[in-house]
C-alpha cells in the first residue's frame, strides 16, 4: 500500500513539474515578446526602470522555471533525494520573489495610468523623427492601432516639443492621419486637411482607450497565467515534502 501511494506520489509530482515547465516556456515566451515586440511596447515605457526592470524578471522567472519544472521531472522519475531537496529550496525562492513581484506590481500600477502616458507623451514626443525611439514608437503605434495621442489629438496641443518643432503649424502629426486601409501603407486621405485638424480626416479616438480594449483579454489571461503558476509550484513544494519524506 506504501508503495501504491509513493508510485502515485511520484506520478503527481511529475504532472505538476510539467506543469510548471510549460508555465515557464510561457513566461519565457511573454518576456521575449515585450522585449522584441514590433509595436514598441518596451519603447514606449522606457522612461520608466520599474517597468523594464519588471520585463527582466519576466524573463528570468520564466527561464528558471523552465529549468526547475526539468530538474524536478527528473527528481520525481529517479526519487533522488537531493535533487527533490534543491528542487524545494528554488522553488519556494521564486515563489516568494514572485509573491513579491505581484505585490509590487500592485502598489506601482499608477505608472500604466492614462496621466502617467500623457505625461510622457506632452514631454517627449518629437513628431515624425524616425530617429528618436521614443516619437517613432508612438507614430508606429498610432498608425497600427488607428489612434491618435493618449486621449485623442487634443493631446498635441500641450506637447511642447512637437509645437516647437512644427512652429504651431500643424495640429497633429502625420501619425494621426486616417489611411485607406488604417496601416503603414496605407494612403493618407488628406495630409493638408489632417495636419490642419480637420475632423474627417484625423483618427480622433485616443490610444489609451484602443489599446486598452485590445489588451483586456489578453491581461485577465495573463493574471490567470500568473495565480495558475503559483498554484502549481505550491503543489508542487508540498508533492516534493512528501516524495522526500517518503523516500527510504
Amino acid at each position: 500500500m506504501e508503495g501504491d501511494c509513493l508510485s502515485c506520489m511520484k506520478y503527481l509530482m511529475f504532472v505538476f513539474n510539467f506543469f510548471i515547465f510549460l508555465g515557464g516556456a510561457c513566461l519565457l515566451g511573454i518576456g521575449i515578446w515585450v522585449m522584441v515586440d514590433p509595436t514598441g511596447f518596451r519603447e514606449i515605457v522606457a522612461a520608466n526602470p520599474l517597468l523594464i526592470t519588471g520585463a527582466y524578471i519576466l524573463l528570468a522567472m520564466g527561464g528558471l522555471l523552465f529549468l526547475l519544472g526539468f530538474l524536478g521531472c527528473c527528481g520525481a522519475v529517479r526519487g533522488d533525494k537531493c535533487l527533490l531537496l534543491l528542487f524545494f529550496l528554488f522553488i519556494l525562492i521564486i515563489f516568494l520573489a514572485e509573491l513579491s513581484a505581484a505585490i509590487l506590481a500592485f502598489i506601482f500600477r499608477e505608472n500604466l495610468t492614462r496621466e502617467f502616458f500623457t505625461k510622457e507623451l506632452t514631454k517627449h514626443y518629437q513628431g515624425h523623427n524616425d530617429t528618436d525611439v521614443f516619437s517613432a514608437t508612438w507614430n508606429s503605434v498610432m498608425i497600427t492601432f488607428g489612434c491618435c495621442g493618449v486621449n485623442g489629438p487634443e493631446d498635441f496641443k500641450f506637447a511642447s516639443v512637437f509645437r516647437l518643432l512644427t512652429l504651431d503649424s500643424d495640429e497633429v502629426p502625420e501619425a494621426c492621419c486616417r489611411r485607406e486601409p488604417q496601416s503603414r501603407d496605407g494612403v493618407l486621405l488628406s495630409r493638408e486637411e489632417c495636419l490642419l485638424g480637420r475632423d474627417l480626416f484625423l483618427n480622433k479616438q485616443g490610444c489609451y482607450t484602443v489599446i486598452l480594449n485590445a489588451f483586456e483579454t489578453y491581461v485577465y489571461l495573463a493574471g490567470a497565467l500568473a495565480i495558475g503558476v503559483l498554484a502549481i509550484e505550491l503543489f508542487a513544494m508540498v508533492f516534493a515534502m512528501c516524495l522526500f519524506r517518503g523516500i527510504q
